[in-house]
């Protein structure tokens, strides 16, 4: 069985660390460019001896950055022990996946089904994680190439396109002092990351089934307590790997936003406007009844208003 759950990322429109205090509000829109988490079993076959072990394997590959980083699973408490170099591996998915199976172990104890998932664990976790162009930049190559840095050349490069590393100090010179960092735009790609990852666990395991595609909101409203369990694992991971706690936001709009498209940008932005000024005085409920309006202007053949999930989930 393989699943692959994706989230957005995110462009804050306003906002910030003024929304940590009461009643500034905020507003943030998620974006197409979306991180993806692929999750199968490591091993195809169960090994007779594995029921008596107390460790399992994890992988976790980034094509992108061409690393891969191996860890030991324990099965007893649910902890990471990397195998490979410090180098390779990456916070927010070590929180995001120990967080993940503690949750899931949690899950399954409560309803006396332990072994069914650790029937699952002693497979090993294959992991790949895989984010749009969007959340990189690829200033460094397109100029490596004489190419000018336009959108026409940026869609030319094929998706999950490979990633350099900054390596240059401010001065032009390569830092020996520093750590190579990718060079990213700001989308919110470690909330991305860390939320898809998350959902493709918890989805895997068993412990929440996600939506496959865009749902109404009959549906979301049944699918609340599995988002819910998502959203505060994910922002548990990424509080842990960041090492504070900040709004939330980023988070938050990877899980769970509104969307709405037009075929007309005007009709978008004036909407957008309405909701904006709705939501910086305060009136968290009043922002929907634009909403609403348009919903029931039948006539309004270019308008289609979903309330959805971010998430989204397919499985093999």
């Amino acid at each position: 069985m393989e699943v692959v759950a994706s989230a957005p990322g995110k462009v804050l429109i306003s906002g910030g660390y003024l929304i940590l205090e009461r009643p500034n509000a905020g507003l943030v829109l998620s974006t197409n460019a979306r991180f993806y988490a692929i999750v199968k079993p490591l091993y195809e076959e169960i090994k007779p001896e594995s029921w008596a072990w107390s460790w399992t394997d994890v992988k976790v590959s980034s094509p992108q950055l061409s690393r891969e980083a191996t860890y030991k699973l324990s099965l007893e408490k649910s902890t990471l022990h990397c195998t490979t170099s410090r180098n390779s591996v990456n916070p927010f998915v070590e929180h995001a996946v120990q967080y993940a199976v503690a949750a899931a172990r949690r899950n399954f104890v409560e309803k006396g089904k332990k072994d069914v998932l650790e029937k699952v664990l002693v497979q090993g976790l294959d992991i790949t994680i895989l984010g749009s162009n969007d959340f990189y930049s690829f200033r460094s190559q397109i100029e490596a190439h004489g190419l000018p840095l336009t959108r026409k050349t940026l869609a030319t490069f094929p998706s999950f396109f490979s990633i350099t590393f900054n390596t240059e100090g401010w001065n032009g010179t390569v830092s020996r002092s520093c750590k190579p960092e990718v060079a990213k735009t700001g989308l919110g790609s470690s909330a991305a990351m860390t939320t898809s990852v998350v959902a493709a666990l918890l989805h895997y395991f068993g412990v929440v089934k996600l939506p496959s595609s865009s749902i109404s909101l009959t549906e979301q409203v049944s699918a609340e307590l599995n988002i819910d369990m998502v959203h505060i694992i994910a922002q548990s991971a990424h509080c842990l790997a960041q090492g504070k706690i900040g709004s939330g936001f980023d988070v938050s709009a990877a899980v769970l936003v509104v969307n709405v498209m037009f075929d007309s940008h005007l009709q978008f932005f004036l909407l957008l406007r309405s909701v904006t000024r709705s939501v910086l005085k305060g009136s968290y409920s009043s922002w929907l009844e634009p909403v609403l309006r348009a919903r029931a202007n039948e006539s309004n053949s270019n308008l289609e208003w979903t309330l959805e999930s971010s998430l989204s989930s397919s499985l093999d």
